[in-house]
């Protein structure tokens, strides 16, 4: 009998201690900070907005910049570019007054065209500021989904410029001496921060709301007008929308702009689908879009799911039929200039798209219907 009883009791004390380690279940309150959490939160420091915060810690040349620990060659030239650091590197402290940030995620990598990347917005007065983030991370928005707002301390991280390109980031040395050009590419530029460094520098603020994205409505002209390399810093990130535009068929090269071909995408870089093979270099698939005056690029990488999806109005004969289909293009605004040693112009602008819903085109028929455009991927 008394056997019995000891039985029993270890078994009932097992219970209670496995009951014990079971995971609390999830708060939402601990999830996602309310108002009053993010205002206890910032008690030890300061609460920036986008543009503070790159006004206050962000230099042209950055705090990184030696004779021992050098910048990419490229990204400077006086002769062409006077007092100009396309890269560059500061370091943020990592102890004393609490550096934050907040803002909204405008970008989601189910795609792929956002690889290990992220932007945020946040309104200010009615005017939209944008930043971009550097996050070594495969599927960020599994963490920070679209329309997520989010609140970072930013202490014992940095801020840099990449191609021009604004980012929160951590310090990154290139040595590959495989690349292109690889003499004028090795050296310090802004780097993935890891995600558990990240994740807790991150909390999330409130539950995601994509209805509260803010989109500005820009034309072609609008950007393009704008090549002062500085200026357009503050640009790059934006998430905005052009209306009444179509394909026009062609690719942006070196020598100009050419017509697409109707090749396989896998071996013809120069085909007309939205990215194909760059023949592994990596750099993002462009391709031209008008609104029947001015003319800029949207891009896509080459890995993302629908790079091998024909751009709108074009077909395994062709492009002439590109122009038929007009409409809007949502997207990221990138300003990307890797190479100081030429001038600024309108091709250093481009909108990324991040997946093919923010393409929204029509075709009207003989009897004024309006045909929306449906993608179609290449087959051989």
């Amino acid at each position: 009998m008394r056997k019995t009883i000891n039985i029993l009791f270890t078994l009932f004390l097992g219970l209670i201690m496995f009951a014990s380690c079971e995971p609390n279940a999830i708060n939402e309150e601990k999830l996602f900070l309310n108002e009053q959490q993010v205002q206890d939160l910032i008690q030890d420091g300061k609460l920036y907005t986008l543009h503070e915060f790159v006004d206050n810690f962000m230099t042209e040349r950055g705090n990184y910049l030696s004779d021992t620990t050098l910048y990419r060659t490229r990204g400077n030239n006086e002769s062409v570019n006077p007092g100009i650091h396309l890269f560059s590197i500061d370091t943020l402290p990592s102890y004393g007054e609490g550096i934050y940030i907040r803002g909204r995620v405008t970008t989601d990598d189910f795609g792929g065209n956002f690889y290990k990347s992220l932007c945020i917005q946040q309104i200010v007065n009615g005017e939209q500021q944008a930043l971009r983030l550097s996050v070594d991370a495969g599927s960020a928005s599994g963490m920070y989904p679209l329309g997520q707002e989010i609140i970072i301390r930013c202490n014992g991280l940095a801020i840099g410029r990449y191609a021009n390109q604004i980012q929160l980031c951590v310090p990154s040395y290139n040595n590959n001496k495989y690349a292109q050009n690889a003499g004028q590419k090795i050296g310090w530029a802004p780097g993935r921060i890891p995600f558990a460094r990240f994740r807790i520098a991150t909390q999330l603020v409130g539950t995601p709301d994509k209805s509260k994205l803010h989109c500005d409505t820009l034309t072609i002209g609008e950007i393009i007008d704008s090549y002062n390399v500085k200026d357009a810093r503050q640009e790059d990130g934006k998430l905005i929308c052009i209306k009444d535009i179509y394909y026009t068929g062609e690719y942006e090269s070196t020598s100009g702009l050419q017509m697409c071909t109707t090749g396989d995408p896998e071996i013809d870089e120069y085909a007309n689908v939205f990215a194909p093979t760059t023949k592994n270099v990596g750099y993002p698939q462009s391709r031209v879009i008008s609104d029947g005056i001015n003319k800029t690029l949207v891009s896509m990488s080459e890995y993302a799911k629908q790079a091998n999806f024909y751009i709108p109005g074009a077909d395994s004969l062709g492009v002439t039929n590109c122009p038929n289909y007009v409409g809007s293009v949502t997207g990221i605004l990138s300003y990307y200039m890797d190479n100081a040693s030429y001038a600024p112009d309108q091709w250093n602008w481009a909108i990324s798209i991040r997946d093919l819903d923010d393409l929204s085109l029509f075709k009207t028929d003989a009897e004024g219907n309006q045909i929306p455009w449906i993608p179609v991927e290449y087959t051989k």
